[in-house]
């Protein structure tokens, strides 16, 4: 429909007329904008409180974790000699401790080389096969090379390979590619200054005595004679750093060896760095203590991170009476239930802690009348002093056993806190294979080679590996079982399955057995291919040997599925999903696990709830957000009636108009008639 002009008949303002017609009109439009606004204010401060509650949550839960409450500290009263470092398991105490020795790794040079980047060899492709191991016996020369010593591998390492051929056989060519094999070998090239200067030194990463280096070299002769090294053959290359262990002596506690010059397992919970050795009979003090610093600032984190989120509900809900008016969300009743129920649980008991504590205000923190939190720190120092290892049930989720060969693992969302009864009617046990009697008998020797090197072996029911030994002769069983056990575990395809054995030599049977370290019916050992020479020297057959155990008892009376070692809390009952480890001891009664679930952790799943996709938070997001799409359908309904409101106003005013506008013309007429009738006069 064409636009028209409007008040030209009438001369009326027609178009102001409509207008303000059409105002009056949207009054419901202005209302339903004001709602939108109020809703969309309500819908940011929910992104406000649920952002507020995510970090809440994130913060909670690393203040759940155990070790922040339990740590200790250790200290060296000489850092030059050593470090030190706690954990959860170590002991307060102190310890007097003397570095006898450092541990070292193994390094050995080849003979000088006129040029680092001179070809050696034919370039024919050569393998140079590492192993790890012990050199032990005979008598070392001035020349860095041995007589009438032994060599025994390492069983927890594999073999290592590098290839060198025609595009890397030169000094410099070797060492980058034994560097980029990354094998636990260094290479690097030294320079002595001399006539034929540059010198290869291999040396292993690991230290200790168990990680000698041995290498064997197949293919190009040259490269075999400047790198094949055996300390108990063929030695071309010469030692000039003993592999050595570290040698300590503690609290008078002579003959202490660790492969390592990081030390974990001497001090219980406790890490020793051990950079120098100690003057001949000098010990320095190592004192372990509670460490009550971080236990104190997780402490008053926890409090800060209640108050944070505290205050943000209250503002949020909040009423100014200066100003008389309300936060957007006063009354609000979600995050008046959500402020409540985080209340709520920090007023709550914590129920089976076995421990000291069981509330807040019992180690200072307790409620202000502003409803925030604060700490007391006479009274913590107080708590801590008197049960220093008791405050991690107040905030974790903690297990305890009354037997110390059972330890709480882990626990699920559905298991519940309680103290429950704990039998054991099954121990755990790994599988394993007994070989036959061994032919020949040790001593005198074994000799390996192509007739009796192989066969194939199965761990765990996973992956089949093709293990090939290495050829030689072995003078004890001791070393021959070395060998078996570094070849099975170094099979890559049983490494990527994490299935690895045991392998020892029983002389009094003269037998040697394979052990699967993992426990439980998944545990076996089968060997699937032994040829005739194997079989009769090495006692192998095509068998399973005796499968594994799992562990099986009950926790709080019902049955707990076994696994390997595990019992696990049986669905439906309130320990379901509740792990322990048995690591022995007997069958029958083992006493009970109490477990607890501290304030924190128990924030961190409420928080879970309040964050689910149906809890509050969202629920009421979704509802607001329901209500703005409404709003949006009602505004286009309006929005179209007002159109055609405004439509049939102007069609109806210009109807108007034209009638008006006809009838001035007809009134201008007639005016005009009248005028010229006889009788009639302008005066």
């Amino acid at each position: 429909m064409a636009l028209v002009s409007t008040g030209i008949g009438s001369g009326l303002d027609v178009s102001s007329i409509i207008s303000q017609l059409i105002t009056l009109e949207r009054q419901p439009l202005v209302a339903l904008d004001k709602k939108e606004a109020t809703f969309q204010a309500k819908l940011s401060a929910y992104g406000t409180l649920k952002g507020a509650l995510s970090s809440f949550q994130t913060t909670v839960r690393g203040l759940s974790d155990i070790a922040r409450y339990q740590t200790l500290k250790a200290a060296s009263a000489d850092t030059t000699i050593y470090t030190a470092s706690g954990s959860t398991t170590a002991l307060a105490g102190n310890y007097a401790v003397e570095v006898v020795k450092l541990a070292q790794a193994h390094k050995i040079n080849t003979t000088g080389q006129a040029s680092n980047i001179a070809t050696i060899g034919a370039g024919t492709s050569t393998t140079l096969t590492f192993d790890f191991g012990t050199i032990s016996g005979g008598t070392l020369g001035g020349d860095g090379k041995y007589t009438g010593a032994t060599y025994t591998l390492n069983p927890n390492k594999s073999s290592k390979t590098v290839t060198i051929d025609s595009t890397n056989n030169s000094l410099e060519g070797i060492r980058n590619a034994i560097n980029a094999a990354k094998i636990g070998v260094t290479a690097t090239i030294i320079n002595d200054g001399t006539a034929t200067p540059y010198r290869l030194v291999l040396a292993a990463s690991d230290t200790g005595v168990a990680n000698s280096l041995r290498i064997a070299v197949s293919g190009d002769a040259t490269l075999s004679s400047l790198l094949a090294y055996n300390a108990a053959g063929t030695q071309n290359p010469a030692q000039t750093l003993l592999a050595q262990d570290a040698e300590l002596k503690v609290d008078g506690i002579t003959g202490i060896k660790k492969a390592s010059n990081t030390v974990t397992d001497v001090v219980q919970g406790v890490t020793l760095n051990l950079l120098k050795q100690s003057s001949s009979g000098v010990t320095t003090t190592l004192t372990v203590s509670r460490d009550t610093d971080t236990l104190k600032s997780s402490v008053d984190a926890f409090v800060k991170t209640y108050n944070d989120i505290n205050k943000t509900l209250t503002d949020l809900t909040a009423y100014n009476k200066t100003t008389k008016q309300g936060s957007i969300l006063q009354g609000d009743s979600s995050t008046l239930s959500i402020q409540k129920q985080i209340r709520d649980k920090l007023n709550s008991t914590i129920a089976s802690s076995g421990g000291a504590y069981t509330k807040l205000s019992e180690i200072g923190v307790s409620f202000q009348k502003d409803g925030s939190l604060t700490v007391n720190s006479t009274k913590l120092q107080t708590a801590i002093d008197a049960n220093f290892s008791d405050i991690a049930a107040l905030f974790s989720a903690v297990g305890k056993t009354s037997d110390s060969l059972i330890s709480y693992t882990s626990s699920t969302a559905n298991t519940k806190a309680g103290s429950y009864d704990v039998t054991v009617s099954t121990l755990a046990a790994r599988g394993y294979f007994n070989g036959s009697g061994v032919l020949p008998a040790f001593p005198p020797s074994l000799t390996i080679d192509a007739n009796n090197d192989n066969f194939t072996v199965k761990i765990d029911a996973t992956t089949s590996a093709s293990i090939a030994l290495t050829q030689g002769t072995y003078t004890t069983g001791a070393s021959l079982a070395a060998e078996i056990q570094a070849k099975i575990n170094g099979d890559s395809a049983l490494q990527a399955a994490s299935a690895a054995v045991d392998v020892s030599y029983e002389s009094a049977s003269n037998r040697f057995v394979v052990t699967s370290r993992r426990y439980g019916l998944a545990s076996t050992i089968e060997f699937t291919a032994v040829d005739t020479n194997t079989a009769a020297n090495l006692g192998f057959s095509v068998t399973t040997g005796t499968v594994g155990v799992d562990a099986a008892g009950t926790i709080n009376g019902a049955a707990a599925p076994g696994s390997g070692q595990y019992l696990i809390g049986a669905t439906g009952n309130d320990s379901e999903g509740l792990k322990l480890q048995v690591l022995g001891g007997s069958t029958g009664s083992r006493g009970t696990v109490k477990y607890s679930q501290g304030y924190a952790y128990q924030l961190d799943k409420l928080a879970d709830n309040f964050l689910a996709t149906t809890g509050p938070v969202n629920s009421r997001t979704d509802g607001i957000n329901k209500s703005i799409k409404d709003i949006d359908k009602q505004r286009d309904t309006l929005n179209q009636r007002l159109a055609d409101v405004e439509q049939r106003l102007r069609a109806q005013f210009t109807a108007l108009d034209l009638l008006v506008g006809k009838l001035k013309g007809t009134n201008d007429f007639l005016t005009q008639q009248l005028a010229r009738l006889p009788g009639t006069s302008s005066r």
